[in-house]
């Protein structure tokens, strides 16, 4: 997002520990028991496979059609059930009477739905026999979509349509059990696994129409068009559809730079906004992997608050001083590539691409960080959006404290080492999770010093 604003994993390792010495003690072999617990835990339903056709109607307001996911069960464990997360109802809730949530799924085939719960975010599917480790299956809905008209990630503003976060998405079951975490306007509550999607939309031909992966279009019916996107290993699918004016560039490491922008959006904040695009998409990835995709779409637009992270595809407003382009490009790798709960442990995304965004613009952060700024002890860097979502005031830290943190840990180690570091640690997690105790873990095995007194200092719990 914009740079402006339950169990650890030390507790399943100590379950973990405890399950060995059971096993050992009942004659099974240390490898053994880790190897059973590990699977137990894994996330899962894992390699979703996506398959969308969707049609728009005359100004991309609504989209209807069907949605097909296939999946594995990763753990050992027999999957009874799938979760599909609507995130697109965060904001509307169950809607009202008069007004009906804003995401609505239909005709579910491959199992049996149940009631929208958590604020008709979350449907849960029964299977209609357990999935084994292993096997794969396949459930499949009709989907609604009437953009809200509200300025927003799923919204819009004038002739124009976001649709971030409004195809629903399967949710994770992990150690801690299935995520159903509540949505928060303020920062992100998503976690997913990495995908493949292939999404057909069919619209308007004057509707243009930016969507996460490599895309193409093709001729409709009279006076429409389709755009096929086809993208793999990617969290989330987003769009945008308008009459945009656009662009293409490709940058000097390969990576095709599409840019849309509304017409009134400034002239100079695009250009700036391009220009930085194309240097940070090459920076990134040579400071942290090459970029995967091959392509990126730049949507920009003079109102549009809050800036937007997708796959493939950033949501930035735009002014004459240009745009937080640097930061949620940045967030290709910190969230996109190496993945995170972002309702669990948001500062795994924001800060790191905060502190991305400073080391790209050269930002003096030699003292920024000050104990002065936290309120009480209570605040942490690594807490959860439960508690940012109850003191918003306070949020900002994930972005200033926290790129102030990986600032004063890059001084720590040396710039050689931290930037060795996160490249790979950025491959060690490459289209996988991370959480906090790996990252600790792995800045520790690169220094012979102890780094618990620096984790302490900069509340990293």
């Amino acid at each position: 997002m914009s740079s402006i604003p339950a169990r650890t994993s030390s507790t399943v390792g100590r379950l973990l520990v405890v399950l060995l010495a059971l096993l050992v003690a009942q004659g099974g072999t240390g490898a053994d028991a880790v190897t059973k617990a590990a699977d137990s835990a894994a996330a899962t339903p894992d390699r979703p496979h996506y398959d969308v056709t969707l049609r728009g109607n005359a100004d991309g307001s609504r989209w209807t059609g069907r949605e097909r996911v296939s999946f594995r069960n990763a753990s050992d464990r027999p999957l009874r059930e799938v979760y599909v997360r609507l995130w697109g109802n965060g904001v509307d809730k169950c809607g009202t009477a008069g007004t009906p949530p804003p995401v609505k799924v239909s005709h579910v085939r491959g199992g049996t739905a149940g009631p929208l719960t958590v604020n008709c975010t979350a449907l849960r599917i029964a299977l209609p026999k357990p999935l084994g480790h292993g096997e794969r299956a396949t459930v499949s809905f009709d989907v609604s979509l009437t953009v809200p008209g509200r300025n927003d990630r799923f919204g819009r503003e004038g002739a124009f349509r976001f649709l971030g976060n409004a195809l629903p998405v399967l949710a994770v079951h992990d150690a801690k059990g299935w995520h159903l975490d509540p949505y928060v306007p303020t920062g992100e509550s998503f976690y997913t696994l990495a995908s493949d999607f292939r999404v057909a939309l069919d619209h308007p031909t004057r509707l243009k129409v930016p969507a996460t992966g490599r895309t193409r279009t093709l001729p409709g019916g009279p006076g429409r068009s389709i755009t096929l996107s086809v993208a793999h290993r990617v969290r989330d699918f987003a769009w945008a559809a308008g009459p945009f004016r656009t662009a293409v560039e490709t940058s000097p490491g390969g990576v095709r730079v599409r840019s849309y922008w509304a017409p009134d959006t400034s002239a100079t904040g695009v250009r700036l906004t391009r220009q930085d695009g194309v240097l940070a998409v090459d920076r990134f990835g040579g400071e942290f992997g090459r970029y995967p995709y091959g392509e990126i779409d730049l949507v920009m637009t003079s109102e549009f608050g809050g800036d937007m992270e997708y796959p493939g595809l950033v949501l930035l407003g735009t002014t004459d001083e240009g745009s937080a382009v640097v930061h949620e490009i940045a967030h290709q790798w910190w969230y996109g590539i190496v993945g995170n709960d972002e309702y669990g442990a948001p500062w795994l995304d924001e800060s790191f691409a905060q502190y991305a965004n400073a080391r790209f613009y050269g930002w003096d952060t030699r003292d920024c960080w000050s104990e002065e700024d936290w309120p009480d002890d209570r605040a942490a860097l690594t807490n959860s959006m439960a508690y940012w979502a109850e003191h918003r005031g306070e949020y900002h830290l994930i972005y200033t404290a926290g790129s102030c943190a990986l600032a004063d840990l890059e001084r720590t180690l040396g710039a050689g080492t931290m930037a060795r570091l996160l490249k790979r640690y950025a491959h060690d997690h490459w289209y996988g999770v991370s959480t906090t105790a790996d990252f600790k873990k792995a800045a520790q095995s690169v220094t012979h010093s102890d780094l618990g007194p620096f984790w302490k200092q900069h509340r990293i719990r």
